[in-house]
């Protein structure tokens, strides 16, 4: 099975968006990042498909896990492996 497609939208300053990179990028997940520092469409589209307006804000999929908290508890309790193996 392949791994859904993950997004990230971020922005330059933030730390927490650091962290989810970060582990993300610990458990190789290849992920799209969307910077929405410069450009407030992509902003915009950040909100109207998480209906959150701080970053980061994370999708598997089509499905919204939430901000860098949301995925540290996702990870934790083992739900990240299944989300991002398709389960």
């Amino acid at each position: 099975m392949t791994q859904p497609a993950v997004t990230v939208y971020t922005s330059n300053w933030c730390p927490y968006c650091r962290r989810a990179k970060d582990l993300l990028t610990q458990k190789n997940v290849i992920f799209t990042e969307i910077n929405v520092d410069d450009e407030a469409q992509l902003r915009q589209e950040m909100i109207a498909r998480s209906n959150r307006r701080t970053v980061p804000q994370i999708f598997v999929g089509d499905k919204h896990v939430g901000g860098c908290d949301d995925l540290i508890e996702l990870d934790r309790s083992g739900a990240l492996d299944r989300l991002i193996q398709g389960e």
